[in-house]
Parts: C-alpha cells; sequence; structure tokens
C-alpha cells in the first residue's frame, strides 16, 4: 500500500456509484441531543460526490456545507454526519483511483475541510497529502498542535446548492 489507500476488492467508482436511493429517517434517539429531533437524510454517495465537484480551484467547502445543501434539497432538518463522512471518503478514494488511471479532472475532494477548518486525515495521503495540494491551490496550511488546519473565512467557503436527481 505504497500510496497509503485502502485497497478494496470492489473499485471506488463501484462503491461511489451503487444503486441506493437517499433516505428521509427519523433522527435516531442517540443522536438527538447533538443534531436535534426531525428528519434525517441518508444521502448517495453520488449527491456528496456532486456538491464537492461545485468547490472551484481556490475555495473550500466544510462537512456541514455538504450536510446543510443536502438537507435543503431533500427537506431534511439534517443529514447524517456519519455517512455524508464515508462518503467523502469513497468519493476521494475514487478521485485517486481515476488519477492513477491517467484522468486528469477528478472530484477536487481535497477542498473539503473540518468546520475548524482542520485537515481530513483519512483521506489518501492523509493530511499531509491535502495540505500539499491545498498549498498548491493557494491556502496558508498552519499547524496547531498536532493538527494541519487552514484558516476558513467567508471569502474561501463555496456556496453549493444541489438539486435532486443531478
Amino acid at each position: 500500500m505504497t500510496s497509503g489507500r485502502l485497497r478494496t476488492r470492489i473499485s471506488w467508482r463501484a462503491k461511489l456509484e451503487r444503486v441506493r436511493e437517499a433516505k428521509l429517517v427519523d433522527v435516531p434517539e442517540a443522536m438527538r441531543k447533538r443534531l436535534g429531533g426531525g428528519t434525517m437524510l441518508i444521502p448517495r454517495p453520488l449527491d456528496v460526490d456532486a456538491l464537492i465537484r461545485q468547490t472551484p480551484k481556490g475555495l473550500l467547502v466544510t462537512q456541514s456545507r455538504i450536510r446543510e445543501a443536502l438537507a435543503r434539497a431533500f427537506g431534511a432538518d439534517v443529514t447524517c454526519p456519519i455517512t455524508t463522512g464515508i462518503f467523502v471518503r469513497i468519493a476521494a478514494e475514487c478521485a485517486e483511483e481515476e488519477l492513477e488511471a491517467g484522468a486528469r479532472r477528478v472530484t477536487p475532494y481535497w477542498r473539503v475541510v473540518r468546520d475548524d477548518g482542520a485537515l481530513l486525515e483519512k483521506l489518501p495521503g492523509g493530511a499531509e497529502r491535502q495540505a500539499e495540494r491545498l498549498r498548491a491551490e493557494g491556502h496558508d496550511v498552519v499547524e496547531i498542535g498536532s493538527k494541519r488546519r487552514v484558516r476558513l473565512s467567508d471569502d474561501v467557503l463555496a456556496e453549493l446548492s444541489f438539486r435532486r436527481g443531478s
């Protein structure tokens, strides 16, 4: 595993395109303290990927903004943070798989950061590779304690919109 990527029996593209529909469920009891009550969207991996693709070079997106755009589009109160995080990872691994196969344009997963600007350790190559790609796009990445972060402000955060069925 020299590239730092997780290998699986089926391709990451197959995982991304796995046929499933987005679902609306009640927020589980165990998540209500953190998320509140109401309805929760369980998105499709392709929906998360589509929103990441909207993030232009020089801008960033937080996982919360992805979840908020999806919840709005589906009329949910919240979007599941667990599946969203998993689907960001699937989109990232798929992009790396495509780069290895010679693709030139892939989902720019390195532009996804935590709400506090922290980089994502579980992406291919970890926070170190994400930092390299963000620096190459002009972002200032700093180390605070053991975490790498970018400084977030309204002028570096992408606006996202999502239409169901897109």
